[in-house]
């Protein structure tokens, strides 16, 4: 049995969350140049040049990638030979969030209550995951989650006859919904299968897969990467201005589910697809 002080998972929860605000990850710039040597629109480009200079001026500044620092969304992966010392575990991711949108001066996005709508002027409470695993670490990741993308998430029971097709067709329904609003280019997650809560899950867990990884099933990665040519046909192209680039990639999650249904949830992440991983 290890044990790992909850002051410890407090410090790398407040780094996690300042670092992802102000670095997207490796890959999804590197989907920007490839979007924006394939893009055809003068604007789309234009819009992709601009998103990767902003990019490298958070970087050097030390800002904010997006005034949106999101609601925060913390996936945990906790060892089940992990003996947790010191304090509470849930109000050490809590603090985690507190500590670092305070200390990183990142704008505060979170209401306690959907209808009073007073700001907990710390951006907690977070949404968090946890999973029971093997071993003895804890792997933490932050996902900050804009409000113009995550606004246009939405799932539906299909009929089990619709199939593959019902789900492509659910999934271009939901994107060109959004058209410009959700702030494309877009990283797209999509869940099939589970229960109603399930399916939106997987479908938000999707947006963690690095961009470029398919799905370990055959039928699953094809579906991936026609539902990608099917949204960049769309022409909504980046922030709505049009082209080839409406996303970046999808990722697809599927899980099992009862022989009358067939959930399907979308999760739409804007450009500012960010995240960071740590493990203590």
């Amino acid at each position: 049995m290890r044990k790992i002080d909850a002051t410890e998972i407090t410090a790398t929860v407040a780094r996690l969350c300042i670092d992802a605000c102000h670095e997207l990850p490796a890959d999804v710039i590197q989907a920007f140049h490839e979007a924006e040597r394939k893009e055809i629109s003068p604007f789309g480009k234009s819009v992709l040049i601009k998103l990767i200079d902003n990019d490298r001026i958070a970087r050097e500044k030390n800002v904010p990638y997006c005034h949106d620092t999101g609601l925060t969304i913390v996936y945990a992966e906790v060892g089940q030979d992990v003996h947790i010392v010191g304090g509470d575990y849930q109000e050490a991711i809590q603090a985690g969030v507190r500590k670092g949108y305070t200390e990183g001066y990142m704008r505060k996005s979170v209401v306690t209550d959907p209808l009073l709508r007073v700001n907990s002027n710390d951006n907690t409470p977070a949404v968090l995951h946890t999973e029971i695993v093997p071993g003895a670490g804890i792997r933490l990741t932050v996902m900050p989650k804009g409000g113009g993308s995550e606004n246009w998430g939405t799932m539906k029971f299909l009929l089990p006859g619709e199939g593959a097709q019902g789900v492509k067709a659910f999934v271009l329904s939901a994107i060109k919904a959004a058209g410009g609003s959700a702030c494309p280019p877009l990283t797209v997650g999509v869940g099939i299968g589970g229960s109603f809560d399930k399916v939106t899950e997987i479908a938000k867990k999707a947006l963690l897969r690095d961009i470029g990884v398919h799905h370990q099933s055959a039928h699953i990665a094809a579906l991936e990467a026609e539902l990608l040519e099917a949204i960049n046909r769309t022409g909504i192209g980046p922030q709505g201005y049009g082209g080839v680039s409406t996303a970046i990639w999808v990722a697809v999650e599927s899980y099992a589910c009862h022989i009358t249904a067939l959930p399907v949830a979308v999760n739409i992440q804007c450009h500012a697809a960010r995240r960071k991983t740590a493990v203590i």
